[in-house]
């Protein structure tokens, strides 16, 4: 019999996963800061901030957060999508359909946000990944975890060897260039271009990362994650952490310690495209794995979650705060708002984000204090359920 499905109930809520969420979208933040006001895209940054604080605080974002997020999102895709699937099951409603709508509205949104808002855009690379989601959202969670794992290391490891070799016999042809022509391009728009000129550089922008090559390892990068995820999720572990804990407490000092070993790699040795390649493709999942597991286990502890706590109201509205960073940000440096782009030093641009964060942690309290839900997340279930929610508490 069929019936139907109503949008998870606070009740019900995984707090630890909504902490996550918020964590994610700090880390997201710190990766994408130096990208709102630079040319981040076309120099290498360890060259442009190079001295005193600049250098301190952006090599502490490259070892933390550089290529640690988007599997950590990628990872709550998955975790998400199969909580979703059990519930419509339980319901008799095709998880298949109403999973489809829900990611054709990601889609659009993403469209929008990658080219009116800002071109570092992950929406729409998660919706159309999220399609493939469906041939595989059946197997059994070890199954999953398993295919996912192996999907990710073996081609990454391949490669990783492979450019640490080329790096060794021309350490000069893998050596990090700037793009100049394109970095004063850049830097002209976003001081002072046109609304029109801005969005064509978005564009252009957007087409570099996400041309048809560099989509075959963002693919190999993200989709991976979307199937751990939701193994994560099939298994209980994330929903039964007292279960596992041995197993957590292990799985989390390994990865830190690997992890770690990874991303200090460039820094430690020779810097050059094998080693942070390494650095961002095998370190950074590593820490993802770190992440997820310390805070699991600390969530798990009283004071330790009173600390944690203020992260799940960035993380139940976690669409919403993410396209807030952006449309901020994009206000205070391109040319439509305050034209700062290019005139901000990382160290400055790292105090914006603090204090961006902890206004986003209020505005979050304040909002989840009248409303159930972030105002995009009450626009995706309401696309996604055909029934307009009962927003206010």
């Amino acid at each position: 019999m069929k019936g139907t499905i109503a949008p998870l109930q606070e009740s019900k809520r995984i707090v630890s996963i909504d902490v996550l969420r918020g964590f994610a979208i700090l880390g997201i933040f710190l990766v994408n800061m130096p990208s709102f006001h630079s040319p981040l895209l076309y120099i290498d940054g360890a060259e442009r901030w190079s001295g005193g604080w600049d250098r301190i605080l952006y090599r502490f974002s490259d070892i933390v957060a550089q290529a640690s997020f988007y599997p950590l999102f990628a990872f709550l895709f998955g975790f998400g999508a199969i909580i979703l699937a059990i519930r419509t099951e339980e319901k008799g409603i095709s998880f298949p359909i109403l999973y489809m709508k829900r990611l054709s509205f990601l889609l659009i949104l993403g469209c929008i946000h990658a080219f009116f808002i800002w071109h570092g855009d992950i929406l729409i690379n998660y919706a159309v990944f999220g399609f493939a989601f469906l041939f595989f959202y059946k197997m059994k969670g070890r199954n999953l975890i398993l295919l996912g794992s192996v999907c990710y290391v073996l081609p990454f490891a391949i490669l990783g060897s492979l450019f640490l070799i080329l790096g060794f016999f021309d350490r000069e042809g893998m050596a990090i260039t700037t793009d100049s022509a394109m970095m004063k391009q850049s830097l002209e728009v976003y001081q002072s271009g046109t609304f029109t000129d801005i969005m064509s550089q978005r564009a252009l922008d957007w087409y570099m990362v996400n041309n048809p090559f560099n989509a075959i390892i963002l693919f190999l990068s993200i989709f991976p994650f979307f199937l751990i995820g939701a193994g994560v999720a099939k298994q209980g572990i994330l929903q039964n952490p007292a279960q596992y804990k041995r197993q957590l407490k292990m799985l989390s000092i390994v990865s830190l310690l690997l992890g770690i070993s990874f991303k200090i790699l460039p820094y430690v040795t020779v810097y050059h495209f094998g080693t942070i390649f390494v650095q961002d493709y095998l370190g950074g999942p590593l820490l993802t794995i770190f992440y997820i597991t310390a805070i699991v286990l600390l969530a798990e502890q009283a004071g330790a979650f009173r600390l944690l706590h203020p992260l799940s109201y960035i993380g139940r509205m976690s669409m919403s705060n993410y396209l807030f960073q952006s449309m901020v940000c994009t206000a205070i440096f391109y040319s439509y708002g305050l034209g700062l782009y290019g005139s901000v030093s990382y160290s400055k641009g790292f105090v914006y984000l603090i204090a961006l964060f902890c206004l986003q942690i209020l505005l979050s309290l304040l909002w989840m204090g009248l409303f159930k839900y972030g105002p995009v997340e009450y626009m995706w279930r309401w696309v996604t359920y055909g029934k307009k929610p009962f927003m206010r508490r």
